[in-house]
């Protein structure tokens, strides 16, 4: 029952994070443009996004150590490319002072593109 309930848990957060870290881009490119979407809660949002990914990776890992259930090719990869993306993403905020809402923004939508292959590959 565990394995099942943890599985489901997996499945639903996966929503979570696809969407969070949409809404995060979106709201970053536009908040490029438009100067008063420029907040400190725009920040808090990806951060809070990204965590998302953190958290889903985890349940896959603890999915796989302990319930020792397999998952399809692929698909555990996705979520480790998500975790690095997101290192690259911090690492070049200073680089692109300048440019830093696009950063976010576009990783935002690739972490969210992410999301929606692992789970294609999933099923």
């Amino acid at each position: 029952m565990i394995a099942s309930a943890l599985l489901d848990i997996h499945t639903s957060w996966a929503w979570v994070a696809i969407i969070s870290n949409g809404f995060a881009g979106l709201w970053s490119l536009a908040a490029h443009k438009l100067t008063p979407l420029r907040s400190r809660a725009l920040w808090w949002f990806v951060g809070v996004a990204e965590f998302t990914i953190f958290v889903q990776v985890t349940l896959g890992v603890i999915l796989v150590n302990r319930e020792k259930l397999e998952f399809p090719q692929f698909h555990a990869f996705y979520g480790f490319v998500a975790i690095m993306a997101i290192a690259i993403i911090y690492s070049y905020r200073h680089q692109l002072k300048g440019r830093v809402y696009l950063l976010y923004g576009g990783g935002s939508l690739f972490l969210m593109g992410l999301g929606i292959r692992a789970m294609l590959v999933g099923q």
